[in-house]
């Protein structure tokens, strides 16, 4: 493939038009997927081989991140991740364009943070035909455990994502989001300072809802 017809796809892949796995074959050296692997192989007690593999994976990596194995990434060189970052087990970066997620954001176990998907249309679907949009996540978000989050997706700063949701849409700051498709249930106030002082009722309804 010519360089002209790469900037050619590079410009539809930004445009979040459709391309297909032939047509972006020139994108494989962006892959880390021996670094993930030997990541995801590396003991917790290799704290500075594992910082040294998130650095060679990622395409930017804050300060005193935590990234429990395994994770799974398409791409890798497309994250970026800002300080005091938590992810537990199983997060899925789906990352064909790019996934940026700011600071002390948490992320629950299980999570798929996808930026791309399929046409309807299976005559579209030939040759691994997809679209990709670019996934932001905000400052101080938490996202719960099993949720799916879909290309072109922004969550707004501190915001808190329900375990299990789906979220097709971009959810404003300091709010409370739940469900497939996922929706804003209320906003996040002063109030909630007290729920972890508030005894049980408080306490097992932020666990109901986050996971």
């Amino acid at each position: 493939m010519t360089g002209g017809h790469e900037e050619d796809v590079l410009a539809r892949i930004a445009e979040g038009l459709v391309y297909t796995e032939s047509e972006a074959a020139f994108l494989a050296s962006r892959r880390r997927a021996d670094e993930v692997f030997a990541y995801n192989r590396t003991p917790p007690s290799e704290t500075e081989k594992r910082r040294s593999l998130l650095a060679a994976i990622f395409g930017s990596v804050g300060e005193r991140t935590v990234l429990l194995p395994p994770f799974h990434a398409a791409f890798g060189s497309n994250v970026h991740i800002g300080d005091d970052f938590f992810g537990n087990v199983n997060l899925t970066f789906v990352d064909d364009v790019d996934i940026r997620i700011g600071d002390d954001v948490m992320i629950a176990p299980s999570v798929t943070l996808t930026t791309t998907g399929h046409p309807v249309h299976p005559s579209r679907r030939a040759d691994f035909g997809r679209f990709s949009e670019p996934i932001v996540i905000e400052d101080k978000v938490w996202i719960g455990s099993n949720a799916v989050v879909l290309p072109g997706v922004r969550i707004g700063y501190g915001s808190v994502i329900g375990a299990g949701s789906v979220v097709s849409r971009s959810v404003p700051p300091m709010t409370v989001a739940v469900g497939t498709p996922c929706r804003v249930v209320r906003t996040i106030t002063d109030e909630d300072l007290t729920t972890r002082s508030a005894g049980p009722q408080g306490t097992g309804s932020a666990r109901r809802l986050t996971g």
